[in-house]
């Protein structure tokens, strides 16, 4: 089971799934854990379900919400659905300080910090990267059309003092278009894991992400991402 840590204030939960539902069609067995504050997840995930925690399946993703460490969801899946906690993948959605803690991500789990470049995203973003304790590689995701080398130094700036080990080899950025976020409206309200009306940039950066995770070509990641919406 590899675990994938995604650190920050900016909204995540969409292309979470996104990178989810790909996997999934690459025959990974995957869970999207949602420990955010707003756990937009309860939101956009189609359930019955209203408990304070719980795991649906989306479209053959576990997605948990509402739990306060990984111990908890295993503690439910033996208890209340009568499994043992087995994946391929698990997808960490995370904007707290203390959720990292909690859920005992290690150093050695993959990265990522989430940021668009507007200082409240950036700085409650960074108060997670400061409870970095060992020392850990991070791979930077941008939101952003444009980035200027200043505002890049002033994340670096802000973590210059924290454990970590930028990935200086790899930067995803994601060029967000408005009609980018009208695609993702109209996808979260069909009710279905969709990519359909996002721009191609969009969809680029979301395979690139999926290649990271998986170590896999593009060429079979984006045969994957083709099924989808077929």
């Amino acid at each position: 089971m590899k675990k994938y840590v995604f650190i920050g204030a900016y909204d995540k939960t969409d292309m979470l799934l996104y990178v989810a539902k790909i996997l999934t069609m690459m025959g990974k067995k995957v869970m999207l854990v949602d420990t955010t504050i707003l756990k937009k997840s309860r939101y956009i995930v189609p359930t019955m379900l209203q408990e304070k925690q719980y795991i649906t399946t989306f479209e053959n993703i576990d997605v948990a919400i509402g739990f306060e460490s990984f111990e908890s969801i295993v503690q439910y899946q033996r208890k209340t659905l009568g499994r043992e906690t087995q994946y391929d993948v698990v997808l960490f959605d995370i904007d707290r300080a203390i959720a990292y803690q909690k859920f005992n991500v290690q150093s050695e789990d993959r990265h990522f910090f989430v940021t668009s470049f507007d200082v409240f995203n950036l700085k409650r973003g960074v108060q997670v990267l400061a409870h970095i304790h060992k020392e850990a590689k991070v791979t930077k995701i941008y939101y952003t059309k444009s980035m200027l080398a200043e505002e890049d130094d002033y994340l670096n700036y802000l973590a210059k003092n924290f454990n970590i080990n930028w990935d200086k080899k790899d930067v995803i950025f994601f060029p967000f278009e408005t009609d980018d976020l009208n695609a993702i409206f109209v996808n979260q309200r069909s009710g279905r894991i969709q990519l359909k009306g996002l721009s191609s940039v969009y969809i680029d950066s979301i395979l690139f992400l999926v290649e990271e995770i998986t170590g896999e070509g593009s060429g079979k990641v984006r045969k994957a991402y083709k099924m989808i919406d077929d």
